[in-house]
């Protein structure tokens, strides 16, 4: 016979159990807190978010044009056999006005095709926005729904895609372009596939 003040070895299991189950919690987070200040310290930058259609054909295009810019419409043929930039812009995306000029600049250059996708935005507004900013595609598709921009794996706006001749898409940029990764990033990209870098 046991005293009261006893416990069976099967309640101090139980206990123990309770306590694993407690403290179970506090081990995921500490452990996804340690993965996240990893990723912090790692010094990438977190807007290089990689994209799963590198190095895979693009997703096919046939998109309406934007009617009363006086571009066609953004379809497959569009950008077949050209090295292509595909930028995905809207006239309500204040970073999209930012990387405008860059745009501009870029559709001076001979050797590359600058198409846009324009995403969400109402036409009339689209049409104000390129009025105003100047036109650097030589095709715009309308996407009224997102539907293109899901195939594109688009995160947010703008996102630009790098297309090669083949239809291979060979660089994705997450956000704006500014002076420093439009030369870094994007003509090496450019350069390289046009056989020079």
């Amino acid at each position: 016979m046991t005293e009261s003040g006893d416990s069976h070895p099967a309640d101090a299991g139980k206990g123990r159990g309770r306590y694993l189950i407690a403290a179970l919690p506090l081990v995921v987070f500490v452990s996804l807190a340690g993965v996240f200040l990893t990723q912090l310290q790692s010094g990438r930058d977190v807007s290089e978010i990689p994209s799963a259609l590198i190095g895979t054909k693009a997703p096919a295009l046939e998109l309406a044009a934007l009617e009363g810019s006086e571009r066609p419409a953004l379809t497959t043929a569009a950008i077949s056999g050209k090295l292509t930039l595909v930028n995905v812009f809207a006239s309500w995306c204040v970073p999209c006005r930012q990387e405008h000029p860059i745009l501009l600049e870029l559709s001076k250059d001979t050797r590359v095709n600058v198409v846009g996708i324009n995403y969400k935005d109402r036409n009339d507004n689209a049409l104000r926005f390129l009025g105003e900013l100047g036109n650097p595609f030589s095709a715009i598709g309308v996407d009224p729904n997102g539907k293109a921009a899901i195939d594109w794996g688009v995160y947010g706006i703008p996102e630009s895609y790098l297309v090669g001749p083949d239809g291979t898409i060979l660089y994705k940029k997450v956000g704006p372009f500014d002076a420093d990764s439009f030369q870094t990033e994007l003509m090496p990209a450019i350069e390289k596939a046009l056989g020079k870098g």
